[in-house]
């Protein structure tokens, strides 16, 4: 079942975001960043302001009263941005995933945005390639990947966004 998250959700959507991108946990799965970046992917402060702000939903898809899959959606004057798709690595590749992208357009068109767009990080090309499976096309921007205390890069590669979009 998808809904959207609330605040009693934080503790249990930090956990799964987290064994999903980065440490040992995340490399049961096939969207693993622990191969290009160490640190935290978010934490329960910043979700709780994320969760504040009108503008912003956390879908989160829930099985057996467990939260498996979550992804955030922002409202950005006429389009919406998607980010930190989230599917627990256990459970990857049996199309949670895709049901969130699924929902997330149905949420898209409930507000009359007429697109969707991302940012993804550009050495990510088995992810890159699953969006643009979804729908989704490179529009050609690239961004700079803000490296912090949080998104640690331990790559020698040269880590940027591709921001990819689909048009609903």
């Amino acid at each position: 079942m998808i809904t959207k998250a609330t605040a009693s959700d934080i503790t249990a959507l930090n956990a799964l975001i987290n064994s999903a991108y980065r440490g040992e946990s995340s490399k049961k799965g096939w969207t693993t960043e622990a191969n290009i970046l160490e640190g935290l992917r978010t934490t329960e402060r910043e979700l709780a302001e994320t969760l504040n702000d009108p503008k912003n939903t956390i879908l989160k898809y829930t099985d057996q009263d467990k939260i498996i899959g979550c992804v955030l959606l922002v409202q950005k004057e006429n389009q919406l941005y998607l980010g930190m798709l989230t599917v627990s690595p256990d459970l990857q590749n049996g199309g949670v995933g895709k049901k969130l992208l699924q929902e997330a357009e149905i949420h898209a068109k409930s507000l009359s945005l007429p697109k969707i767009v991302m940012t993804v990080i550009s050495v990510r090309d088995e992810l890159i390639a699953w969006y643009k499976r979804n729908g989704y096309t490179e529009t050609g921007v690239r961004e700079p990947f803000p490296a912090s205390e949080v998104h640690i890069p331990i790559t020698a590669e040269p880590l940027e966004f591709l921001v990819l979009e689909k048009v609903l």
